[in-house]
Order: C-alpha cells, then structure tokens, then sequence
C-alpha cells in the first residue's frame, strides 16, 4: 500500500529502508521469515529486498541469516560528513567533559525520538549504552524535552504521534498533560533536567543549540545518580552547559552562514 498520495513518491525504495531498520540490538541478525514480519512485507517481497541489499553491500547472508554490514554505516556518516556536526562540536564537547568529568552528548529530534548525533563519553557503568545513531524516546529525555519544547503545537502533536523506534521502555509515561506542564517550563527557563526517568541510574540535564533561526540539536550533561547528585547536576554543571551550548551554537550559525563563492572554469583550464 502506497504511504504517501505523492505520485513519486517512492514504495520500494521505502519498503528497502524497513528492511534496513528491522536490524538493531536486539535482532542482529534475522531470517527471511522474520524479516518479513518485522518490516510487514510479503516473503517474496523481502526477499527480493534483501537480495538486493546484498548485491549492494549492505547485507551479509549466511546460513540462511542476514545480518547488516559496516556499509551501512556510510549512510549516517553521510549526514555527520554533511552537517559537519561531528567537526563543530568535537572541541566543546572535550572541554565540557574535562570540566564535568562526566559524558557529555549533542542529539536531534526525529519524531518523537531523539538521535544521538556527537558524543564525548567517560568511562562509567550506566544501565544504557550509547553511541552516535543510538534513539531514545524523547519524552523522557532531557534532550528530548528540549527539543520537543521548541515545536509549535501543531509539530509537536506531530512528533509525539510517531512510533518510537528505540525499543527501550522508559520508567515514567507522563500524562499528556503533565508533558505540556514540563515543556512550558523548559520554555521559561531555557533548559530541561530528567532523573531516572528513561532508566534507573541515569540523570542529565541539557540545553539547546541555536543557529540563529532556531533550535537546531540540544547539548547534555549525562552523569549515575549513584554518582552525581541533581545539585551539583543544576548548580555546578548547568552553568558550564549553558555556555558551551552557546559556543556550540554561535560556530554552527557561523559555519552554516559562511559565504560561497561560485568560480566558473573555462573548458580549458586544467582542474585544480
């Protein structure tokens, strides 16, 4: 069935990418029966798919498994390599994590999940592992609630009714109206602070990025509450938050707005 009224709008190349996303943590590798339930195609769709995908690359079948292989990345490296988030971010990152001493992230909103896009860690035992593409539900993040707090209403009941596809169940589902309570408080203050609310042992507290036209990613701090308690998170660590998520921003609106200058060649003069 066609997702979309647009006339070019693509169903193969979309039945393709569910067949790249039923792959993760939990199921690295899958038959071709489960990949046809777990992306709701045919058996001889999926299969056509995924034989695809491996004449590609992007697959690796054995012994009647598939599995994804590192080509796959290429396709999330393209969007870092695009952004130059990784290029921008890197240095701030560093510094934040030398002053707090705990792992410090930049995430995007994609639906009503958040995407990990440039992450500085250290190494601590939490409950959750995370890693550049890792998705949250963002409610339940304070990068999440950052994020979400800077939507219109209309895009935000748009965000919250996409499915969340990280598999993880959070601790605390908030009512719809204990949700809209917290993002107008996040508007006013300017920054959002979860505890244990996604899972136990993980609080954070985080702040947007602005380009000038917006909120583009939001910054955080991540620490173990076994470890760092919610004052020394709000008073010692927010302060240095709040400074390199205004550094973060100023270089991503300089680096976005810098000028491009267009030089024609003439046929006959030898590329450079």
């Amino acid at each position: 069935m066609r997702r979309d009224a647009n006339p070019d709008f693509v169903e193969a190349l979309a039945r393709g990418l569910d067949v790249l996303r039923c792959f993760g943590r939990e199921h690295p590798a899958m038959t071709l029966s489960e990949v046809a339930s777990a992306a709701g195609l045919a058996r001889p769709t999926a299969r056509r798919l995924l034989i695809t995908l491996e004449q590609l690359g992007y697959v690796h079948a054995d012994q009647g498994r598939f599995r994804l292989t590192t080509r796959v990345l290429e396709l999330g490296m393209a969007y870092i390599g695009a952004t130059r988030v990784w290029d921008l971010t890197q240095p701030h990152l560093r510094a934040l994590v030398e002053q707090t001493g705990e792992s410090c992230s930049i995430a995007q909103l994609d639906g009503s999940d958040i995407v990990y896009v440039a992450r500085v860690a250290v190494p601590k035992l939490v409950t959750l592992s995370v890693t550049i593409g890792t998705r949250f539900p963002a409610v339940q993040t304070s990068l999440g609630k950052v994020l979400l707090a800077s939507l219109g209403a209309d895009e935000l009941d748009k965000a919250l009714a996409e499915p969340g596809r990280s598999g993880i169940t959070p601790r605390h589902c908030p009512r719809r109206e204990e949700l809209d309570a917290a993002l107008r408080e996040v508007r006013a203050r300017g920054w959002a602070a979860t505890d244990q609310e996604l899972a136990l042992g993980i609080r954070s507290v985080a702040a947007a990025v602005r380009d000038g036209q917006g909120v583009v990613a939001a910054v955080n701090v991540n620490a173990h509450a076994a470890e760092t308690s919610m004052d020394v998170l709000l008073e010692e660590h927010l302060p240095r938050l709040l400074r390199t998520a205004g550094a973060i921003g100023a270089d991503w609106e300089a680096w976005h707005g810098r000028p491009l200058e267009t030089v024609s060649r003439s046929p006959l003069m030898p590329p450079r």
